[in-house]
């Protein structure tokens, strides 16, 4: 992007850290970020406390100020600040909205009607399938789906919103110029080219602890509502619903096994008033949005052809996840049977192993025997 006069302020009060109520009561005295800047420092005291005024001298690292206006110019950065036309008027409900967002990609998605999924990190095979057949649905009824490039439900999620028009936007708690987790590098470049990753914080941060619990803020205040797949009581993703909450945001939750830890925080979100999600036409509905054919098929099961024995198996085994032994008892088969029988079946994708030892059926598992 050009980096004029207009975004090196932007660039300076953002690094500076001020408060978003004391920029703006700052943005009112003087008019805009050039006007904050030009003022001498006995001007904004008369506006903000001595600390603050005297933050907006220098920022703490003039380096990475350097830095983050090199990073600009190059073709597609991209900052987004409180006065341009494509900054999300729905950030600034939240109370404590970034001055200016550092963006890589299609900055044309912050302005449109989004949905945030997000759950655990170490999430089952089902939850991911889940996640990215919501995504995917969401996306073709016009969301674009929301989350934060973590591995688990919010990769899954980015890819199903990538497949359809609504696309996805990946919100990090890192600079732009890095990827966290590694392991989504392909993802982050995907998203780069064909959606958004947008960060508050400067090219060159790194990653810290403290950033994911803001950046939750920014997923659930971009979103019309948040969507958690999969969650253990001290996932943070109930963080992101509870922020949701607060910003007025629907939240809705995915009910699963009373036996999964990957439930019950899914369930507490239920009790404490969540809406339960059985398809992704039960949140267009909520939306007061029209259904698709894909938003209607997320989450219903396509028939699946498999052999008696694993009819059996999987007939037993549920949803639950359950370990070989108890299988065995079921079905009324030898262990060794039951585990070979398995194995096909995980080789198909109709069952997975979970932590624990034990076995969990996948959607798409249902069906007929096709033969003895």
């Amino acid at each position: 992007m050009i980096v004029d006069a207009r975004v090196r302020a932007w660039v300076w009060l953002q690094s500076s850290g001020v408060p978003a109520r004391w920029l703006v009561a700052l943005l009112r005295a003087f008019g805009g970020p050039e006007a904050v800047l030009a003022a001498n420092p006995s001007q904004r005291r008369r506006v903000v406390p001595p600390e603050i005024a005297q933050s907006l001298e220098a920022p703490d690292e003039v380096a990475r100020f350097d830095a983050t206006l090199a990073w600009l110019a190059a073709d597609g950065h991209n900052l987004v600040a409180w006065d341009d036309a494509d900054y999300p008027p729905s950030l600034l409900e939240i109370g404590d909205p970034p001055a200016a967002l550092f963006c890589l990609g299609r900055r044309d998605l912050l302005r449109r009607p989004a949905m945030a999924i997000v759950g655990s990190r170490n999430a089952t095979p089902q939850g991911r399938a889940d996640a990215e057949a919501f995504a995917a649905a969401l996306s073709s009824a016009g969301l674009t789906i929301v989350s934060g490039l973590a591995v688990g439900i919010d990769a899954a999620a980015h890819r199903g919103g990538l497949a359809h028009a609504g696309s996805s936007i990946a919100v990090v708690g890192t600079g732009l110029d890095r990827v966290y987790p590694a392991a989504n590098r392909a993802l982050a470049h995907d998203l780069a080219q064909r959606g958004l990753i947008i960060s508050e914080y400067a090219p060159g941060t790194p990653a810290r602890k403290h950033h994911f619990p803001r950046r939750n803020r920014l997923i659930s205040g971009l979103a019309r509502g948040v969507l958690v797949v999969e969650a253990t009581l001290s996932s943070g993703s109930l963080t992101t619903a509870r922020l949701a909450g607060e910003h007025g945001r629907e939240v809705f939750a995915l009910p699963g096994s009373i036996h999964s830890p990957f439930s019950k925080g899914c369930h507490k979100l239920l009790r404490e008033g969540a809406k339960l999600v059985e398809t992704a036409d039960d949140i267009l509905c909520e939306l007061k949005l029209p259904p698709t054919r894909a938003a209607a098929a997320a989450g219903v099961e396509p028939e699946a052809e498999v052999d008696n024995t694993q009819r059996a198996i999987l007939s037993a085994l549920g949803y639950a996840p359950m370990n070989v032994d108890a299988l065995a008892t079921r079905c009324g088969l030898a262990p060794a049977a039951i585990s070979a029988a398995l194995t096909a079946l995980e080789l198909d994708g109709r069952v997975a192993l979970v932590p624990g030892g034990l076995w969990q059926r996948l959607h798409g598992t249902t069906g007929t025997a096709s033969r003895a």
